[in-house]
């Protein structure tokens, strides 16, 4: 039998701002410099975020002036926010952390050594023999990676426990110098949020039942895409990359990657009653409604957290998925499929089965 997922859990930091008071606050830092404010807040409001949840309050980001200053902040709040996720997660799956074995990190917004999930252990009381897996780089595409990679764990290890934990907070990489499009549409569509998904190998029969099953993954790279996706470091940190075409290679790859993958399983599309996508957008979802022919309401709940957090990268995905977790709309027998692009161009489906 394959691995399962025994719990998931998100959660936000304390500071929010709707969205027209983030643009604002843009307006306000851009408007000497920006040839058009009337065009940066149609921007802002076509990426149809409602408001965003913050790192630090908003009246703190002007004393953030370095790389420095950012990361250190990043660091921070990702230790704090990481700890009180991972702690809701192991208790919802009915563990604690000396059960744990294994320790998953995904960001893309933040770099520290030791890594956050090291700075874990002695603050959650893991065991001192727990493995530590931090990954830098994947962006929005980790959180299915993650669960991914946690599940190829413990297919080897069926005994075991392993934790995936997911923490972007995107607004401590906001560059105010740069006035590209690019920036100003992540700088209106990226949030703050964390999210843990506790895994449990086959032998963990007692967790088992709590969730669906991992059945498979298939990761697919797409050549001459690296400029699509991701940060150019710079000296003042990490400066977004963001390509417009990001939708059209949707709607030109999406729907043959997920029929051959189903087609491996023996499955179909008609097979799958639950598709979890990262909210890349409001294009991005589109296109995947568009390359997988879905009814519109197939993607409510990835419009919907888009609406109410934003763009959250990795953890994206790992929220929606709590959110149909949590519904019990699913039943014995569904099939669900997550769904997560990202930086190289890539992207990883996920298999679920209840």
């Amino acid at each position: 039998m394959p691995p399962a997922i025994s719990a998931v859990a998100r959660a936000l930091p304390p500071h929010y701002a709707d969205q027209e008071a983030l643009i604002t606050a843009f307006r306000s830092l851009w408007a000497a410099e920006h040839y058009n404010v009337d065009r940066l807040e149609d921007l802002h409001r076509a990426v149809q975020v409602g408001g965003r949840h913050l790192a630090r309050p908003i009246e703190d980001y002007a004393k953030l002036v370095s790389f420095a200053d950012r990361n250190n902040a990043w660091t921070d709040a990702a230790t704090e926010i990481g700890a009180r996720v991972v702690k809701d997660a192991l208790a919802r799956a009915g563990l604690a952390p000396k059960d744990v074995d294994h320790i998953f990190f995904v960001t893309v917004t933040g770099i520290a050594t030791p890594s956050i999930d090291a700075r874990l252990v002695d603050l959650l009381a893991f065991r001192s023999d727990i493995k530590r897996t931090p990954i830098f780089g994947l962006g929005c595409v980790a959180g299915a990676a993650g669960i991914a990679r946690a599940s190829d764990y413990l297919r080897a290890f069926p005994d075991q426990v392993a934790v995936l934990l997911s923490v972007e907070l995107c607004s401590l990489t906001l560059q105010r110098s740069d006035l590209s499009v690019a920036n100003i549409i992540a700088s209106g569509l990226f949030g703050d949020g964390a999210a843990a998904v506790v895994l449990t190998g086959a032998m963990k029969e007692a967790n088992r039942a709590r969730g669906p099953r991992v059945v498979a993954s298939r990761s697919i790279f797409y050549s001459d895409t690296h400029r699509m996706m991701g940060w150019d470091v710079v000296d003042g940190g990490f400066k977004v990359v963001l390509s417009s075409k990001v939708p059209k290679l949707v709607v030109e790859n999406v729907g043959g990657d997920v029929d051959r993958f189903l087609g491996s399983q023996g499955l179909a599309r008609k097979d799958i009653r639950h598709f979890v996508a990262h909210t890349g957008g409001p294009k991005v979802l589109s296109a995947f409604e568009e390359a997988l022919g879905l009814d519109p309401n197939a993607l409510a709940r990835s419009r919907k957290s888009l609406r109410e957090t934003g763009n959250l990268s990795s953890a994206s995905v790992l929220f929606v998925l709590e959110d149909l977790l949590a519904s019990g709309e699913a039943k014995p027998g569904d099939r669900g499929i997550v769904m997560a692009m990202g930086p190289g161009f890539c992207a990883e489906l996920v298999l679920l089965e209840w």
